[in-house]
């Protein structure tokens, strides 16, 4: 909710101090009625005009940090009924996933309504680093290691570019935790890889995007807007 006085100055109307004097003179409606107080509070839905004209304010820019739970789409609406992350992060702002994250994986995704940040962040020639730390099982070896590390040919016929991946655990059960760092993002590409490599997925977790990590303090689920030191971090 927003002061009317606030809402016009910010809409570029008037000076806060003029935006008052409009509203105490009458000339400003809000949903078809005359407000005559400068600090009323509206919603972003709110029809707001002066002298009959509307007023539209230009969204605020906003970027938040989801951890996203599996099971839950990276996307804002589903025909076939799925929870989206929309149903997780409400606010008055239209946000919009950057990038994508499957169903069946979890963790940092990113939601914003800024479109250079967009931009930035999903065009493949900017090649932003992801991060990923995954569980797989298997039985192991060097080769299947040479295997994630090279240029491998998904099914779609697109050939990758060799991918940093390194051991990061061995639980001593078959089972490793890996890390995958990307610079560009095919559907299910890691997935992809660990098939080629003959390795079962059993958790796929993002946990950065370029130097932004996942923050601890969130859980499944959980969100926050970022910082500006966060934005710059991630932008840099």
């Amino acid at each position: 909710m927003e002061r009317l006085q606030n809402l016009l100055a910010h809409a570029g109307v008037a000076s806060r101090r003029g935006a008052a004097e409009l509203i105490e003179s009458g000339a400003v409606t809000v949903d078809g009625l005359v407000v005559r107080e400068p600090g009323a509070r509206f919603g972003p839905t709110a029809v707001v005009r002066v002298h009959g004209r509307r007023v539209v304010a230009e969204a605020r820019k906003r970027t938040v940090v989801l951890y996203k739970p599996v099971g839950v789409l990276s996307t804002m609406s589903d025909p076939f009924g799925g929870q989206t992350v929309a149903e997780l992060v409400k606010t008055f702002e239209r946000l919009v996933p950057v990038g994508r994250l499957d169903r069946d994986s979890e963790g940092l995704l990113l939601l914003s309504n800024d479109g250079a940040l967009v931009n930035e962040l999903t065009h493949p020639r900017f090649a932003h680093r992801k991060t990923y730390h995954v569980k797989v099982a298997g039985r192991w070896s060097d080769e299947k290691l040479a295997v994630l590390r090279s240029p491998l040919t998904l099914d779609d016929g697109y050939t990758i570019r060799p991918v940093p991946v390194d051991v990061l655990r061995d639980y001593g059960d078959n089972t490793r935790l890996l890390r995958f760092v990307l610079s560009e993002g095919r559907k299910r590409q890691i997935r992809k890889m660990c098939s080629a490599a003959h390795l079962v997925v059993l958790t796929l977790k993002r946990v950065a995007v370029g130097a932004f990590e996942l923050p601890p303090e969130l859980r499944p689920g959980e969100w926050r807007d970022l910082t500006s030191e966060e934005i710059r971090r991630l932008m840099a």
